[in-house]
C-alpha cells in the first residue's frame, strides 16, 4: 500500500493495516525537540524509512496536535510512538528491552565521529535533541556513539530533522 499526502491526511489506519507494514528495528528518540513542525516531519521521516517507533521525550509535544499533523501529513497515525519524561528514560527502556541495540546520538561535540564512518547495524536507535541545546548530557551518557555531519560553510549546524534524515538514509 502506498498513499500520497492527500490520502495520508485523511487516513485512519486499521490495526490490520498497521500490522501489514514491515517495520525495521530503528527507533527515534526526540530529546526535548520543541518545534512541532520538526516533530511532524520526524514522523514523516520515520514512516518513510519504516522505523519501528518514535519516542517523544521531555517537553516534546505529542499528537494529537494540529501543527504536528500538518507537517506529518497523517503519518503520525501510522508510526507507533510513546512519550517519556526524559530521553534518559526512553534510552534506558530501549536498552533493557534489547541488549543488542546500538544507541547513536546525532550531535556535535567531544567524541563525535563523522556520520559516514559509523556502523549502523540493526537494531539501532537515533537520538536527536533540542533545537538550540542539543541532546541532553544525561542522554549522551547512555549513547554508544555520537555522530556528526561535517559543515563546510559558515553555518555550524543543520535543522534537527534534516540531520536525522541524512543519517537515517545513510543507515539504511
Amino acid at each position: 500500500m502506498k498513499l500520497n499526502a492527500k490520502q495520508l491526511r485523511v487516513s485512519e489506519p486499521k490495526p490490520s493495516e498497521l500490522k501489514k507494514v514491515k517495520r525495521r528495528p530503528i527507533y527515534i528518540v526526540c530529546d526535548n525537540v520543541l518545534d512541532t513542525y520538526n516533530i511532524g516531519s520526524i514522523f514523516r521521516l520515520a514512516e518513510a524509512v519504516a522505523a519501528s517507533e518514535v519516542y517523544l521525550c521531555g517537553a516534546s509535544e505529542t499528537p494529537p496536535n494540529s501543527r504536528i499533523a500538518k507537517a506529518a501529513v497523517g503519518t503520525e497515525k501510522w508510526v507507533k510512538w510513546k512519550h517519556f519524561g526524559s530521553a534518559k528514560a526512553a534510552i534506558s527502556k530501549l536498552k533493557s528491552q534489547n541488549s543488542k541495540i546500538k544507541v547513536i546520538a546525532i550531535e556535535q561535540g567531544n567524541g563525535s565521529i563523522d556520520f559516514r564512518k559509523a556502523d549502523y547495524s540493526l537494531p539501532v536507535a537515533f537520538v536527536v535533541g533540542h533545537e538550540t541545546d542539543g541532546v541532553s548530557k544525561e542522554a549522551l551518557a547512555l549513547c554508544d556513539e555520537i555522530v556528526e555531519i561535517p559543515m563546510f560553510g559558515v553555518n555550524i549546524s543543520l535543522n534537527v530533522m534534516v540531520s536525522l534524515a541524512i543519517v537515517l538514509f545513510r543507515a539504511i
